[in-house]
Formats: structure tokens, C-alpha cells, sequence
């Protein structure tokens, strides 16, 4: 008589990534400046690198013919974490000490972290995206913007989404133009000026300079309160990205 699965299965199983590495160097370098320890490490007869930072394990492999690190979209895991704000705190001090500055455009780089916010994203030298999760992260979420907002404030939060949990800034990009041209004369000022340093942060990460000092001229006109001026600033510099913050606003 056949044994039962649970006479042959156990819940000590342990999963690694194993990721396409196109770049062996730039990514024991950056995963080596975020804290992770290599613990193996093989060029020849083939790549196999494996890194370690406290319980979590990712391993790289060679990657596939015709792959393109530009595309990012070769390989990517989830990292399920009791809290995620400690962690993006860590990367992004770690990349000011490496780096000189927080890594928040081009490869590699770190995804901004708001706070409330339960996930941020980790994009290696080869494109492959490391994305950080908090466990007790609502199961139901509002693809699309919250059915309970209107106006500027719903094509805010579209954006949102779309970047925080889709990883697509390109289309936050697209969706915050679109909701500032058809909404944002009749906005409220502070709701214009939120987009706006949305829509400065994305083109950052974007290398839309143009758009850049097109909207930060936009964002220098428009009349706020002493204390939504510091709401906008706290945007604009208060989520690890003071380097690419203006001195004023």
C-alpha cells in the first residue's frame, strides 16, 4: 500500500531564485553594497554565483541567448518580509554609502518607499526585479485607482498603483500626464502641486529632463500654504531621494 503525502512530504522546504546574471561583477558589487554576503561563487566551466542576506537566499545563473537587461523583465522574486519600511531604510543607506546617493534611476536601482506604503522593488545590474512585500499586505487591492476618488486625486492614485504594484513607471508617467491635462486647471492647488511632484519623480526616474524643468516650473507658480509647501517638499525629499530634489519649491 503506497505511503500518504504526508507520510512523504514535509513543511521544511526551502525555495532560492535562481536569476539570469548578465553582469557578473556589477552584481556581486551592488548586492555586496546592500549587505549581502556571497557565499559561492563559480565563473567557469559555467556562472553560478549564490548571495545571502539574514534568511533570504538568491542564486544567478547565466542567462538565456538574446537576453536583454534593458527589457527587465528576465527574472524576478518576491521577498515576504514581517515589515518593509526597515528594509528599504537599509538599501537605500547602504546605496549613500556605496554610491554617494540613493540609486532611484537607470539600472540598478531602488523603487521610493512612502510611508504606509507595504512594498517597494529592488531592480539588479541585469534587470531582474527583487520585489520586497509585507506579509499582512491587504489581499484585495484596487487595480486601476480607488472607485472613491475623482478628478486629479483618482489619476493620482491610478499612478500609484500602477507603479508601486505594477512596476510600470512608463505608464504612471502617461496616466499622471493625462489626469493633469484633462483635470488639473479645475484641481485644487494642493492637489496639482501632489501630481506635479509625482509626475517630477517619475520623469527623474524616466531621464525626461525636459519634462522635468517643464513641471517644476509649473510646481514654483502655483500658490500653497506654508504648510502644504512643506507637504510638497516632504514629497519631493523626504523618501530617500533628497539628490534629486530642488532647493526649493
Amino acid at each position: 500500500m503506497p505511503e500518504s503525502p504526508t507520510e512523504t512530504t514535509y513543511a521544511n522546504e526551502t525555495a532560492v531564485p535562481l536569476l539570469p546574471c548578465s553582469a557578473v561583477q556589477e552584481t556581486l558589487d551592488f548586492f555586496q553594497a546592500l549587505g549581502f554576503e556571497v557565499t559561492y561563487r563559480q565563473t567557469k566551466p559555467y556562472l553560478y554565483l549564490a548571495l545571502r542576506r539574514g534568511g533570504f537566499d538568491v542564486h544567478f545563473g547565466k542567462p538565456p541567448q538574446g537576453y536583454d537587461p534593458n527589457r527587465e523583465d528576465g527574472g524576478g522574486c518576491l521577498v515576504m518580509v514581517d515589515t518593509v519600511a526597515p528594509y528599504h531604510a537599509a538599501f537605500t543607506g547602504a546605496m549613500r554609502a556605496a554610491y554617494g546617493k540613493v540609486l532611484a534611476t537607470g539600472r540598478p536601482r531602488i523603487t521610493r518607499f512612502r510611508p504606509g506604503q507595504t512594498r517597494f522593488t529592488l531592480i539588479d545590474p541585469s534587470g531582474n526585479s527583487l520585489i520586497f512585500i509585507q506579509r499582512d499586505e491587504p489581499a484585495e487591492l484596487e487595480y486601476g485607482g480607488s472607485k472613491k476618488l475623482q478628478g486629479l486625486a483618482k489619476a493620482l492614485d491610478n499612478a500609484r498603483i500602477l507603479r508601486e504594484f505594477k512596476n510600470d513607471d512608463r505608464a504612471a508617467f502617461r496616466a499622471l500626464k493625462s489626469g493633469l491635462r484633462r483635470h488639473g486647471p479645475q484641481a485644487p492647488p494642493i492637489d496639482r502641486a501632489l501630481a506635479l511632484t509625482a509626475l517630477i519623480e517619475l520623469a527623474t526616474t524616466l531621464d525626461e529632463q525636459g519634462e522635468i524643468d517643464d513641471r517644476m516650473r509649473e510646481l514654483e507658480a502655483i500658490q500653497l500654504t506654508d504648510a502644504e509647501r512643506e507637504r510638497v517638499m516632504s514629497e519631493l525629499r523626504g523618501t530617500g531621494y533628497s539628490e534629486e530634489a530642488p532647493h526649493q519649491v
